[in-house]
């Protein structure tokens, strides 16, 4: 049972929607406390791409064949994060697809067929193995409610869907791609309702964890309001 599991080593799980920046914030929390980092969203967006390599499309519906090979794929998965480069730059199969992974089609495939409860289940143990001393920042969709549960902190971190639009759209504009304001808004309204609508592990702030607005803060201001978050923790439960 999910709820039974218990990590030896502190973990901070930030869980957020698509856009809210919980992936930049984990990377600076973890590299300010010299902790690892795990993007949970990166290996679906992983298992995604092999998906679209395999002529998948968005509009396909998850039979039993595309489930057997959706888990196939996640108990395979050859994946490399190189924590050098902040978690930024990742091997698949030994191929580097940082950039592809970020790209909107393979985020919209990625939210898709997160929905499917065995793949999840395969995906598992494996985002609990990174789990290491002498701590762990874990962002995603269910770090504290299914991944860490224990977790001594638990963010869940949000922003107007304006305002995280916004955010990917000057994101993916500095990185060189073309993007649309009006589809990126659509597409992510989109997916945060398939988030939290899902039967399995839905998109929501589970009890115990601080809701933090990250709207009006810059970046800087959402990490120092973590670190102090996890600075309170780690004073309540010192020995």
């Amino acid at each position: 049972m999910p709820n039974a599991y218990y990590s030896t080593v502190p973990v901070i799980a930030i869980d957020g929607p698509t856009a809210s920046g919980k992936g930049a914030v984990a990377q600076a929390v973890a590299a300010h406390l010299g902790f690892h980092y795990l993007d949970s969203g990166a290996l679906y967006r992983l298992v995604a791409l092999l998906a679209l390599d395999n002529n998948w499309q968005q509009s396909d519906e998850l039979t039993a064949d595309k489930i057997s090979e959706l888990v196939h794929w996640a108990n395979t998965l050859n994946a490399v994060f190189d924590v050098e480069h902040g978690g930024e730059y990742i091997l698949l199969n030994n191929i580097e697809v940082s950039a592809r992974i970020r790209e909107e089609a393979t985020g919209n495939m990625a939210s898709k067929i997160a929905v499917c409860q065995p793949l999840r289940a395969a995906l598992l143990q494996r985002q609990r193995d990174f789990a290491q001393s002498p701590g762990l920042v874990a962002d995603g969709r269910d770090m504290g409610s299914v991944v860490f549960p224990n977790a001594p902190l638990k963010i869940f971190l949000n922003a107007d869907a304006r305002v995280r639009a916004e955010r990917r759209y000057k994101q993916l504009i500095g990185k060189g791609f073309s993007a649309n304001m009006s589809d990126l808004l659509h597409d992510l309204q989109a997916r945060d309702a398939r988030d939290m609508s899902r039967a399995h592990a839905p998109l929501k702030p589970v009890e115990g964890a601080f809701v933090l607005d990250s709207s009006s803060l810059t970046l800087d201001e959402t990490v120092k309001a973590v670190l102090d978050l996890y600075a309170a923790v780690a004073d309540s439960t010192a020995v």
